[in-house]
């Protein structure tokens, strides 16, 4: 599976307090602009996934590919490079020449550093792949940011985590065709929008202190980029009480590059009214 960090790396930076509290009124479009100037620093970080040029999937056949050194093939344990005369990576800060063999590589991957680039090993439903990622990538450095809606409280709401009777497995599609990919949910969310009744299905990321949603509402395709957006929230509190704030809704990484792995919205989480606030449309295409 895609990491549930990969392209969200800006978690809430203090807890939602109660929509009543007037300070948090006050200051709320100051934080909500503070937080999203930090997720586009983030995003736009030398190594981000704006910095990716390739996702190759790999088997036993030694190939190259033009964005990273060496020559790739899996083997029953691993991944394994084949580095030719003048070719070298750096791994964990040990330079590394001729091969290496890349053992226990899981969703999570590992990195290896080449010149001002890196490449990314990983696992996805069960294939190897590698993505290089080079700071000087076109897409980065043409990157011109993130539209979004005008935040508001109005977005703001108050849910409920309806909990499973044990957390499940949950599998959903991915931005790559024929790909899938599986997360652990605790169980829906429950709250209400613009005078309705709407649930979600929430992940439980490696945080245990987030909930993470992937969601698609009646501005897809629209305004808001078509497949999906992702939402993150904190975990519920001691009455089970989640505190959804849509001005965070965030576009993911597939909406700027071909060679994200993003997953999709699992069933049920699409919103069929216009949640207009967050991120739009990226501003340049890909």
């Amino acid at each position: 599976m895609e990491p549930l960090h990969e392209g969200m790396q800006v978690s809430l930076a203090s807890r939602h307090r109660d929509r009543s509290d007037k300070h948090y009124e006050a200051d709320f479009a100051d934080r909500w602009t503070q937080w999203h100037d930090e997720h586009e620093r983030q995003r736009a970080r030398p190594h981000g996934f704006l910095a990716i040029t390739g996702l190759h999937w790999l088997d036993e056949i030694l190939r190259r590919f033009e964005d990273v050194p060496g020559a790739w093939s899996t083997t029953l344990d691993g991944v394994d490079v084949v580095l030719g005369e003048n070719e070298e990576l750096n791994i964990e800060d040990v330079r590394v020449i001729e091969h290496y063999h890349f053992a226990n590589v899981d969703e999570q991957g590992t990195t290896a550093q080449f010149g001002d680039a890196i490449v990314e090993v990983a696992l996805r439903d069960g294939h190897f792949m590698i993505r290089p990622r080079d700071p000087n990538n076109e897409v980065r450095v043409r990157y011109a940011g993130t539209p979004t809606f005008e935040a508001s409280l109005d977005w703001v709401t108050h849910g409920r985590l309806v909990p499973f009777a044990e957390p499940r497995s949950v599998s959903v599609g991915a931005s790559v065709e024929g790909l899938s990919q599986v997360y652990m949910s605790p169980g829906e969310v429950q709250f209400q929008l613009v005078g309705q009744e709407f649930c979600l299905v929430a992940f439980s990321d490696d945080a245990p202190a987030e909930l993470f949603f992937v969601f698609r509402d009646a501005t897809a395709g629209d305004t808001t980029y078509a497949k999906c957006r992702f939402l993150r929230a904190d975990a519920p509190d001691s009455d089970a009480r989640v505190i959804l704030d849509f001005n965070r809704a965030t576009n993911p990484p597939c909406a700027y590059t071909d060679f994200a792995t993003c997953p999709l919205r699992p069933e049920g989480n699409d919103l069929p009214v216009r949640i207009e606030a967050g991120e739009k449309m990226p501003l340049m295409s890909h």
